[in-house]
């Protein structure tokens, strides 16, 4: 049965074993109460896949076996399939509040297909065959798959082969008859420890001297000579204390971690792209469009929660009949819902590749990704604006139990209109706290400014697909200049 339970997930992450640091210890992954949320988050797209209410959008029809799949583990077949994919984003975005850490993987395996069909077309190799016997796996077991494409990257300015340690690039350091062994690092992974698989990919543009960079592979999670260490978020220790109410998002939350490749050997069946530059550019390209618009899906979901939660806020403050608090309100809808029909739009322009996958249209990917960099900090913005100063200076909900009357005291202060508790006032000042300054900051606020490309990168791609010389033409057309003439 292709389709795994949430509990099934859980075991199989455990089983992994993986070497996870955390603090400077080495800790069991699973279980530790500051990866817990995010371990959860991924069992909700388990869940979603075993709901009849949600098969259509978190289930699909592999194109190989023809079995029932996770949506997350599918390569597109329609602009339709394409649509629900963000449509499911979104859901999983309003039912976490958090990163739920399957996007890159998902779009990673889409690059991963349509490149290695390219590269098998032009250079007859075996690269499309080997990641089809691995998407297979990731099918077939319904697992997780990690995309592993950010390098450690040192001196901005200098290629990968001019660095002065090799290593801040990952590269292949020898080629032997069985397989490759490569040494680097991959920084800022989502759900690193989450996943069974790493797809490694390159991060940039390779030239020939950049041959032994530009490197593409799957490997088990769990291999020998890979090491996680665990990124620091705002307020991550909340999450080991005692209580309920302060880490804001009890249940779910996001993870980032840097894996460390130490001589990692990779089969050569498990190799999709070795010294070929050319592909390298490309495979970044479509990987950073298709996840440039998931964005539009995830980032949404998490703002509908933070906009209900300032709605909320208003109601508790008893300000929700200002009509400047409505209009404010009304922008966030706005400014999510834009963001949301950017990536639509996207989908609804993809275009069938001659895999039989299909790819998002690039400029509207890239639009949707610069307004996602803008539009979830004004939305933050607009939140603490309407919550007001409670959201900076709660106290612990360990004063609240402070004896001496103290703790009856800050009960009564911290309270809202009569008729809502203060229980619910500050447990919602903490969810919006988490979502805009916590460890929900880095899914909802940093993730849409850096993640898959910083905002330049962005208006790189849009003016390299924006065709002005197209836009010069029709304007040469409706004044009457010919269109052959340059003024002077």
């Amino acid at each position: 049965m292709p389709l795994k339970t949430k509990e099934e997930y859980f075991d199989s992450i455990r089983q992994l074993n993986l070497p996870v640091y955390i603090m400077g210890e080495r800790v069991a992954n699973v279980d530790h109460p500051m990866i817990w949320p995010s371990i959860n988050c991924v069992g909700v797209t388990y869940d979603l896949a075993q709901d009849p209410l949600y098969d259509d959008l978190a289930t699909a029809t592999s194109h190989i076996t023809g079995k029932k799949i996770n949506r997350f583990c599918h390569i597109h077949q329609s602009t339709e399939d394409l649509r629900k994919k963000i449509k499911l984003l979104r859901l999983m975005g309003q039912k976490t509040a958090s990163c739920f850490q399957r996007c890159a993987g998902l779009d990673v395996m889409n690059s991963l297909n349509a490149i290695t069909y390219e590269m098998d077309a032009d250079l007859k190799t075996e690269y499309h065959q080997r990641f089809l016997n691995f998407l297979k796996i990731m099918q077939e077991d319904d697992l997780v798959c990690d995309a592993a494409m950010t390098d450690a990257k040192g001196d901005r300015s200098l290629p990968p082969s001019q660095q002065a340690d090799p290593d801040m690039y990952l590269h292949v350091v020898k080629k032997e008859a069985k397989g490759i062994v490569v040494r680097g690092c991959k920084a800022h992974q989502t759900g690193a420890t989450n996943s069974h698989w790493i797809a490694v990919v390159p991060t940039t543009t390779m030239k020939e001297a950049d041959k032994d960079y530009a490197v593409a592979f799957v490997t088990p999670s769990n291999t020998k000579g890979i090491t996680y260490v665990y990124g620091r978020q705002s307020c991550d220790t909340r999450k080991i204390e005692d209580g309920t109410i302060d880490v804001g998002n009890l249940n779910f939350g996001g993870q980032e971690a840097y894996i460390i490749f130490d001589n990692v050997f990779v089969p050569w069946e498990n190799v999709l792209m070795c010294g070929e530059t050319k592909y390298s550019g490309r495979l970044v390209e479509i990987f950073a469009n298709y996840h440039r618009t998931s964005y539009g899906g995830c980032k949404v979901g998490v703002a509908d929660v933070l906009i209900g939660a300032a709605s909320l806020m208003t109601v508790y403050n008893g300000t929700a009949k200002a009509s400047h608090v409505k209009d404010k309100l009304t922008e966030m809808v706005h400014l999510a819902e834009t963001c949301h029909a950017c990536a639509l739009a996207a989908q609804s322009e993809g275009s069938r590749h001659s895999s039989g996958g299909y790819l998002v249209n690039g400029l509207l990917a890239n639009v949707c990704k610069l307004n996602i960099t803008r539009f979830p900090a004004e939305i933050s913005r607009l939140t603490q604006d309407l919550a007001g100063a409670v959201i900076g200076t709660t106290p612990s909900e360990k004063d609240f139990e402070i004896p001496d009357d103290i703790g009856k005291l800050m009960k009564k202060y911290l309270k809202g209109v009569a008729n809502v508790s203060w229980e619910d006032r500050v447990r919602c000042i903490r969810l919006i706290e988490n979502i805009t300054m916590g460890t929900g900051a880095v899914a909802f606020f940093t993730e849409s400014i850096h993640g898959a490309g910083s905002p330049q990168a962005q208006k790189v791609m849009i003016s390299r697909y924006s065709n002005v010389s197209m836009k010069e033409k029709l304007a040469k057309k409706i004044a009457g200049i010919p269109d052959g003439s340059n003024s002077t």
